[in-house]
């Protein structure tokens, strides 16, 4: 893991400061809610009422990023005969949203939680996403209660979900379970979840799908310190994120056969994509060979070695055209998402993203056997709508803050040489990747895709957030 980090002294931190409330007002983000908004929270949760159905005896446990409170899943695994039995808890968040009321109401408007270098936009009031809806350890919780059959090869054989009690026992965050299990410590359902995991990977490859394990670019602050972060994920994320893709696949095919729902498609890249990219590679030295599905072509990536990460930069080509389609009495023509190679839906997040709800309030109608409750069915149609929007914002939140304190990592080095790889190029200019600090930004002249290049920093002003290098 890279990281660069600014100290937030003057007057970098009054700059910072200043930019990052000045994102915030131009996109109209407001971690305040309505007065209304937060009375009614304040009284869903004084008079909840928790299911009848009780699975706190289920050793359930949460894996989240490390300070994570808004927990909205939590896992059980046992072995069941020669396969698996999967229990997977998701926040019951409609349990406190009256349809139409008040928190439903400013949720549409925000559309998802969004996050900030300085603090969390939520979705709902922190009374119910972060306390009485999140999972916390020790705590009863109304859940969706999902159980999954699966066999020796991890593939689903039965399905079903209901809500129901449960008390998680313990929160855990990615780097706990990776240093578990690489210890040779770890419990039951951590080993099981690193076996069914590696198993559901294998599943993804005969399926075709693709993921596009990219090095993540985050903004964190601790202590009044801002640290960029270029952060490789570790194994234990991709087997936990297997266990939401497998949840999010169960709920769309319950949705397709109820025809009734929402799901997340993506189109598959075409010809002309493909064989430009597939040119990218060989340019690159790292050749797609033809047969080879480009799921298993981006496996072989190595992200630490600089032409590699050039390819998987451009890899983004392929995943591209992502949205919603709702469908209401008949199943959609168009049901695959491309990467998944299935059909799947959001499902696993409720408390951070606003589309889980209306998909976990209709795969339970349709498991019991009950009509999909009218509000939902009103509502599908102005989802994806709403979700679009809310992604744009979330995007260009992410990008602006990055900017900013790339901005603040570089101040004052002006004229300073660097070290960096060309991760794009375009007439007169393209992006580059600093080798140290871990920063990406436009910079003029010649370039090649994934050669090595030294570059002048031209320009880090903070206020706007623009960096600028020239070779």
């Amino acid at each position: 893991m890279t990281v660069s980090s600014v100290r937030l002294v003057p007057p970098s931190s009054g700059q910072l400061a200043t930019r990052f409330a000045q994102l915030r007002a131009e996109l109209g983000l407001s971690a305040e809610f309505p007065p209304v908004v937060d009375a009614d929270a304040r009284s869903v949760v004084a008079h909840q009422v928790l299911p009848d159905i009780d699975s706190t005896a289920i050793p359930f446990i949460t894996i989240d990023p490390a300070g994570a409170t808004d927990l909205d899943q939590a896992v059980h695994l046992e072995r069941r005969n020669d396969g698996y039995l999967l229990w997977y808890a998701i926040a019951d968040l409609p349990a406190f949203i009256g349809p139409n009321g008040p928190i439903d109401v400013e949720a549409r408007r925000r559309g998802q939680t969004m996050y900030a270098p300085d603090g969390r936009i939520p979705l709902h009031p922190t009374v119910i996403s972060e306390h009485a809806a999140s999972l916390l350890p020790g705590e009863v919780r109304s859940a969706f209660v999902w159980s999954f059959e699966l066999d020796a090869a991890a593939n689903v054989t039965a399905v079903s979900v209901a809500r129901a009690r449960i008390r998680s026992t313990r929160r855990y965050d990615y780097a706990e379970v990776q240093r578990e299990i690489d210890a040779g410590t770890a419990s039951e359902t951590l080993q099981l979840l690193r076996e069914v995991g590696e198993k559901r990977i294998l599943r993804e490859h005969q399926r075709g799908g693709a993921s596009l394990n990219r090095a993540d670019q985050e903004v964190t602050e601790v202590d009044h310190v801002y640290r960029l972060v270029r952060r490789q994920s570790l194994p234990v994320e991709g087997w936990n994120a297997q266990l939401s893709l497998l949840t999010g696949m169960a709920a769309a095919q319950i949705m397709i056969d109820g025809q009734v729902g929402i799901l997340r498609t993506m189109p598959a890249p075409g010809p002309e994509v493909i064989e430009r990219f597939r040119t990218q590679t060989v340019a690159l030295g790292w050749p797609w060979e033809q047969g080879l599905a480009y799921g298993d072509y981006l496996r072989t990536l190595r992200l630490d070695e600089p032409r590699q990460l050039a390819i998987m930069h451009a890899a983004g080509s392929l995943f591209r055209g992502a949205g919603y389609t709702v469908f209401d009495g008949s199943a959609p023509e168009i049901t695959v998402q491309a990467a998944v190679a299935a059909p799947y839906a959001h499902t696993t997040a409720p408390l951070r993203r606003l589309v889980d709800r209306f998909v976990l309030v209709i795969c339970e109608a349709l498991i019991a056997g009950q009509p999909v409750p009218s509000w939902v069915r009103n509502t599908l149609p102005s989802l994806p709508a709403i979700m679009a929007a809310s992604d744009a914002i979330a995007s260009r939140l992410d990008r602006g803050s990055i900017n900013a304190v790339e901005a603040a990592v570089l101040r004052g080095r002006e004229g300073e040489v660097f070290d960096a790889i060309v991760i794009s190029a375009r007439t007169g200019g393209g992006i580059v990747q600093l080798v140290d600090p871990a920063v990406a930004a436009e910079c003029s002249g010649v370039l090649t895709v994934g050669s090595r290049v030294n570059v002048t920093l031209v320009t880090a002003d903070i206020p706007t957030g623009t960096v600028l290098f020239s070779v």
